[in-house]
C-alpha cells in the first residue's frame, strides 16, 4: 500500500541508511527522503536505492539546483523535494523521470509549481499556512492537486490537517533524528502509519 507519507531523514549517515530504510518499509512508509544537507547524502541515496528500489521510492530533499537534480538521478533517486519554488529545478525533473515536490506557501507559488510540472505541493513550513490557510487555498486549487504538509506535523495532528484538506505529510524530527535507535524509529513509524490509515479510512 502506497501512502502519502514521506519520511525525512535529515542528518542520516550512510552507515545507518539501510537499517533505517528497512525499518520504515516494514512499518509501511515507502517514500523516504534524504535531505542533501545530510552527511554524504548521495551515497546514502545510492545505497538505499540499490537495496530497496523495488520496495520503496528513495528521493532527495533540500534540492536547490538543476545540478543537484542530475546528481540525485545518477544516484538512483526517484523524487526531488525542495524548500522553495524553483521553476528550473521542477522542469529538470520530468526528463530524468523524477517527481518534483516543491515547497510552497502562497497561491501564486502553488499554481506556478503545478504549471511547471510538480507532482505534489509541499507546504513548508506548514505552521505558516495554518489550518485556516490550507482550507482557504484548497478552495482554489485543482481538486486533484496533492498537498503535503511538512514541518511540525505528526500523528497527534494528522486529523486536523486532513480535515482541512491535506493529502498527506512529510515527517521529519518526529520520526527520525541522528542517533535515534532504529527500533524506536520503527515503533514511531508504525504508530504514525496506523493513525494515518485510520484517519484516511474514515473519510
Amino acid at each position: 500500500m502506497s501512502r502519502n507519507l514521506i519520511a525525512i531523514l535529515r542528518g542520516i549517515h550512510p552507515e545507518e541508511a539501510e537499517a533505517v530504510t528497512a525499518a520504515l518499509i516494514d512499518a509501511g512508509i515507502t517514500r523516504i527522503e534524504v535531505p542533501l544537507n545530510s552527511p554524504d547524502p548521495l551515497r546514502s541515496i545510492g545505497l538505499m536505492a540499490r537495496a530497496f528500489g523495488d520496495d520503496a521510492e528513495i528521493g532527495a530533499g533540500t534540492v536547490l539546483s538543476v545540478d543537484d537534480v542530475g546528481a540525485v538521478a545518477d544516484a538512483g533517486g526517484r523524487f526531488i523535494v525542495a524548500p522553495n519554488v524553483d521553476l528550473e529545478v521542477i522542469r529538470a525533473c520530468k526528463p530524468l523521470g523524477l517527481d518534483a515536490y516543491p515547497g510552497v506557501l502562497t497561491p501564486s507559488e502553488c499554481f506556478a509549481a503545478l504549471k511547471a510540472g510538480a507532482r505534489a505541493l509541499k507546504v513548508f513550513p506548514s505552521c505558516m499556512m495554518g489550518l485556516d490557510g490550507l482550507k482557504a487555498i484548497r478552495t482554489v486549487l485543482p481538486a486533484d492537486a496533492q498537498v503535503l504538509m511538512v514541518g511540525g506535523v505528526d500523528d497527534s495532528n494528522f486529523v486536523q490537517w486532513l480535515e482541512a484538506g491535506a493529502s498527506g505529510f512529510g515527517i521529519g524530527t518526529a520520526l527520525y533524528r541522528p542517533g535515534k535507535p532504529v527500533a524506536v524509529v520503527a515503533a514511531d513509524a508504525r504508530r504514525m502509519v496506523e493513525t494515518f490509515d485510520l484517519e484516511r479510512k474514515g473519510r
